[in-house]
């Protein structure tokens, strides 16, 4: 009887991981389909329909929905159920607004720290940025463009500067904002804009150039984004030209 019961334990506890296990793989299925934009703001989550094509059942996708929501990726709706959650362009612009400050303080500290290899290494991902123009692909684009940064500012030697950089990427990763998805036409001038970074490092141009031009590149893709988004806030290249 005892190893009846033990065996009865055995199996609930199997079944609560397997639903974890599965649970958790719906999660991450639909979580990835979010943020590459195969699901877009408003576009509505059926559970069956998504249970279905992820071979489980609804139960493991309810629970990942509810995950979803309560990191902001989802919203319930009444009457409608779940959809994917807009993307807040108040948020995305307080957000660019301090990683443009912070990234363009840890590129100014780290270009002086750069050798003729890492301008290369930078160089080289850039012309990988310039290639796929013609065949465009945002999601690429921006996971080079992250590349491209990360070599600029990988020698700050401020590792408090280098965490505020990463927790803004972090939150533009949870933004799901690939700037390049909406204004594709940035993405030339973003790459020229890089080069003119490199040349100032190849330079030796002062810290303080450098992080400027950092910055306003920074700021620039900002207002490119806003012109798509009416209704927010003067952007901060604009309040910095009413200052001057």
């Amino acid at each position: 009887m005892a190893q009846e019961v033990c065996g009865v334990g055995r199996g609930r506890k199997s079944v609560t991981e397997a639903t974890e296990s599965k649970s958790q793989q719906a999660y991450a299925a639909v979580k990835q389909r979010i943020v590459h934009g195969i699901y877009t703001p408003g576009y509505r989550l059926v559970l069956a329909t998504i249970a279905t094509d992820l071979g489980v059942s609804v139960v493991p996708v309810r629970e990942a929905i509810r995950r979803l929501e309560a990191e902001g990726l989802v919203t319930f709706e009444r009457n409608v159920g779940a959809t994917v959650s807009g993307i807040d362009p108040t948020e995305y612009q307080y957000t660019m607004q301090t990683l443009s400050i912070v990234e363009g303080a840890a590129t100014g500290l780290s270009a002086q720290l750069m050798d003729k290899a890492d301008i290369a290494r930078a160089r080289a991902v850039n012309n990988r940025m310039r290639n796929c123009l013609a065949d465009f692909d945002p999601l690429q684009f921006t996971a080079l463009n992250q590349e491209f940064h990360s070599i600029l500012f990988e020698h700050c030697p401020n590792p408090h500067i280098l965490d505020l950089v990463q927790r803004g990427w972090n939150r533009l990763a949870a933004l799901r904002s690939s700037t390049f998805r909406f204004v594709p036409g940035r993405a030339r001038d973003s790459v020229n804009e890089h080069e003119n970074l490199l040349v100032l490092i190849e330079r030796g141009a002062e810290p303080a150039q450098i992080e400027q031009a950092a910055r306003q590149h920074r700021i620039a893709t900002l207002d490119a984004y806003l012109r798509q988004a009416p209704g927010t806030q003067k952007t901060l290249s604009t309040t910095s030209k009413d200052k001057q």
